[in-house]
C-alpha cells in the first residue's frame, strides 16, 4: 500500500481523498483498539451502574479540549466529536457488561 502525501504535499482533490481515506482506515484502527478497552472494561467492573462514570467522562473532554487547543484546533468541535465517541463507548461497554453476565 502506498502511503498517502502530507496534507501541504496534495495538489489534487484526489491527493486529499487518498489522505483522508488513509486517515479513517487508521482511525478505525484505532477505535478497535479503543473498544478493546471497553471490553476490558466490562470484564473487569463489577457493577453495571459503574458502566457510566460522568467524572470520567468529563475527564476525557476536557483532555480532549486541552489537546485540540495546543493542537490549534477548534476545543469545541473536538469535543463534540469526543462527546459522541464517549457514548458511543459507553453504550457498547453496556452491552458487553451485560453479554458477559448473561453468561455466568
Amino acid at each position: 500500500m502506498t502511503s498517502a502525501k502530507l496534507p501541504h504535499q496534495c495538489e489534487t482533490m484526489a491527493d486529499v481523498r487518498a489522505g483522508v481515506d488513509q486517515v479513517d482506515r487508521e482511525l478505525v484502527a484505532l477505535l478497535v483498539r479503543r473498544f478493546g478497552y471497553m471490553d476490558a472494561a466490562a470484564r473487569i467492573k463489577t457493577d453495571r451502574a459503574s458502566v457510566r462514570d460522568e467524572a470520567r467522562k468529563a475527564e476525557v473532554l476536557d483532555n480532549v479540549a486541552r489537546a485540540a487547543e495546543v493542537a490549534g484546533l477548534e476545543p469545541a468541535r473536538l469535543r463534540a466529536v469526543w462527546n459522541e465517541l464517549v457514548e458511543q463507548s459507553i453504550a457498547y461497554e453496556a452491552v458487553r457488561w451485560d453479554r458477559l453476565r448473561a453468561l455466568d
